[in-house]
């Protein structure tokens, strides 16, 4: 059974705000104590402690002094210093990020909680905070541990649990699906899913917003207050790209037995300064990845063509190649005289797709497939 998580937002009272920001804040000194502690190792040339050692460590010499400690759940600290040694292991062995960094009140509060947790229809018992209620109703699970993150001024909890994959009947065999910036899709069927845009529609507002920000003093309520609606407004443009994307590939992994998507290297497309924007705005790394766990979940099959396939170049009807400038978008073949829609002439290329092992690059996602190792997120 696939591993699910899930994300709700909490509706603490003031009491339990504060007992939510006090574990945030052990949880963030317990990092950075133990960051100092691997980095005066390092400059000695001494092993680097696990987390187990700085664990011992840090109620040794840390706990004692700090009675503040004592306020919060062990989970909080503990965890922390796991995430520490984790964070090492990923610049240090594996070399695909960058050397841990202290962290700072304020970005990226959260913290863990593990023990005796009860989910009761829309309220969660948590460990030293108690009964507390959610904006839906939970899933009928016994999470064993959950992770609590601030969001702006909001509180969010999210846990893993086993999800049973469900049987939906698929209306479609193969389908062949065209991302775009002017269009999000254009699916082989002519179904086309418009591109809500959600930075550029909140540009200017956002412009206002930060140049109201850059007028408060530093250090004053007033600029915490614009803080905080600039970073509302942030979130409400991550949301808005997130629920269009969540809505189409729910819909594809549904209802398609196979998907075919193109490979983009979306990285070397944001190089381009006059496309960067908006193709930051498509979400094109998110579309693939949520096809990727989705598919796995309702038992559909995702195809990645190869990178170099030249969908928008071939003619759907004859397979004429022929090549195509990105202001045309109206595709008229030379050898037959079809005349069609650019993105849907790719979206049906890419239902033609040839799956054969003979082709390099081709990548098919289905049941034994993840997303390097993770399992989905279902945002609520």
């Amino acid at each position: 059974m696939p591993l699910v998580s899930f994300k709700t937002e909490l509706k603490p009272n003031n009491k339990q705000e504060t007992l939510f920001a006090k574990h945030a804040g052990v949880a963030r000194h317990a990092y950075n104590w133990g960051l100092a502690t691997c980095f005066q190792a390092l400059e000695k040339g001494e092993k680097l402690p696990t987390a187990i050692d700085l664990h011992k460590k840090l109620v040794a010499e840390v706990k004692s002094i700090y009675s503040w400690y004592y306020e919060v759940s062990k989970s909080a600290p503990q965890q922390a210093l796991r995430n520490l040694s984790t964070a090492f292991k990923n610049w240090w062995v594996h070399k695909h990020t960058k050397r841990p960094r202290f962290k700072k009140k304020g970005h990226h509060d959260s913290f863990y909680l593990g023990g005796s947790i009860k989910i009761s229809g829309n309220r969660f018992k948590l460990p030293r905070i108690g009964w507390i209620n959610v904006h839906e109703n939970l899933p009928l699970i016994t999470p064993k541990n959950v992770t609590i993150s601030r969001h702006t001024d909001r509180w969010f909890i999210s846990f893993r649990y086993e999800l049973d994959k469900p049987n939906t009947p698929k209306i479609q065999g193969r389908i062949g699906v065209d991302i775009g910036i002017n269009s999000l899709a254009t699916c082989s069927d002519g179904t086309v899913i418009e591109n809500r845009k959600a930075y550029r529609k909140n540009k200017r507002k956002l412009a206002r917003l930060q140049r109201n920000l850059a007028r408060k003093q530093k250090g004053s309520k007033n600029r915490k207050k614009a803080q905080v609606k600039l970073a509302r407004q942030h979130k409400k443009v991550v949301q808005i790209r997130k629920d269009t994307i969540h809505k189409l590939t729910s819909w594809l992994a549904k209802n398609q037995s196979e998907i075919v998507i193109e490979n983009l290297n979306v990285s070397g497309m944001l190089k381009n300064h006059r496309l960067a924007s908006a193709v930051a705005d498509c979400g094109f790394f998110e579309f693939r990845r949520q096809l990727e766990y989705k598919t796995e979940w309702y038992g559909s099959k995702l195809i990645i063509a190869d990178r170099f396939y030249p969908s928008s170049q071939l003619c759907s009807n004859c397979q004429n190649k022929q090549k195509m400038q990105l202001s045309k978008r109206v595709y008229e073949c030379e050898n037959c005289g079809l005349k069609i829609d650019r993105d849907l002439n790719a979206s049906i290329n890419l239902e033609l797709y040839p799956t054969t092992d003979s082709l390099s690059g081709s990548k098919a996602c289905g049941e034994s497939n993840q997303l390097n190792g993770k399992s989905g997120l279902r945002t609520r």
